[in-house]
């Protein structure tokens, strides 16, 4: 009686081939599903926090801005898009939006030129580097009730360094003046922050792109403009995002410097959110407000994103 058990030895070479092949994907699959599987292990924590912490407000807000819910009700009540259309008719509101956007226009351009002007000084001096950026930033690193207290102090009529120039200025309390003396503290808060991400750009721009241009005879300025601020497009676009959700995150200093004050010539949107929320107990409103200052952060971070990405060389 013969044998009918044909050994994989036995087998023709073609066969071999395709069980070894099928062997092969079996292995991958595997591998590919351990590193999946360990890869969302790792994400999960952080996704979890981002669901609870972020996600869910979001989507609660987004709920809540259709309903009344304030003192004169009892219990909340649907109104629509009534809150949205009241924001068209609010003073504080359009006053705290337009602070807001003269905040953005003149912190981030500002802060982006100080630190690009920083960061280079601090990567070719010779002597004292450390101590130069440590110097720079040294005020990224004060809690931001610190560093109201500081310029609070500055801008104080009579006993502040202003004060000694000219007793008579009131900064904090003249309309004309208030915003901009915030929109200089935020300037020198934040530019030592900028300023790191752009002294990392500089040190990972290749030497011998820099000698090549000076073996051409190309001058500083062509440099800069031709090598060095192209290859640090990258974290240009990363900066200008962080900055203007900084320019959009102003409360603490508010509250301690101005309260929004004079006549609201400082007060913010997320300031005036907190004010109508936690003064004014209208939680439908403020919810709002959180709405449409999310969407507004979300769709100006995506247009500016999108059009600079697609012109942007990452080495």
């Amino acid at each position: 009686m013969k044998n009918d058990i044909v050994h994989i030895s036995d087998r023709p070479p073609a066969i071999k081939r395709y069980q070894s092949w099928i062997e092969e994907m079996d292995s991958n699959k595997k591998k590919k599903l351990k590193t999946s599987l360990l890869a969302w292990g790792l994400i999960l924590p952080g996704f979890i926090f981002l669901t609870l912490f972020t996600l869910y407000p979001i989507a609660k807000s987004l709920y809540l801005s259709f309903f009344r819910i304030d003192l004169s009700v009892s219990t909340p009540e649907f109104i629509g898009l009534k809150n949205y259309t009241d924001l068209l008719k609010d003073d504080v509101f359009k006053q705290a939006f337009m602070n807001n956007i003269l905040i953005a226009l003149f912190t981030i351009p500002t802060s982006i030129a100080l630190a690009v002007a920083m960061a280079f000084f601090a990567n070719k001096v010779r002597v004292g580097k450390s101590l130069i950026r440590v110097a720079y930033f040294y005020p990224t690193i004060l809690p931001m009730v610190a560093v109201a207290n500081i310029w609070l102090f500055i801008y104080t009529p009579i006993y502040g360094i202003i004060g000694y120039l000219d007793p008579s200025l009131r900064i904090l309390g003249n309309p004309d003046t208030a915003l901009w003396a915030i929109i200089i503290m935020l300037i020198w808060k934040q530019a030592g922050y900028v300023m790191v991400f752009y002294l990392s750009g500089l040190q990972g721009i290749s030497r011998e792109l820099y000698e090549a241009a000076e073996l051409d005879g190309a001058k500083p300025i062509t440099i800069f403009h031709k090598i060095t601020w192209p290859l640090l497009k990258p974290t240009t676009i990363y900066v200008a995002i962080i900055s203007l959700t900084n320019a959009y995150k102003v409360v603490d200093h508010l509250y301690i410097m101005t309260k929004g004050g004079p006549g609201n010539a400082t007060n913010m949107l997320l300031f005036y959110i907190y004010q109508v929320g936690f003064d004014f107990w209208d939680t439908g409103k403020a919810d709002t407000m959180t709405v449409v200052l999310i969407a507004m952060l979300l769709l100006i971070t995506a247009i500016w994103f999108f059009s600079q990405d697609k012109r942007t060389f990452y080495g």
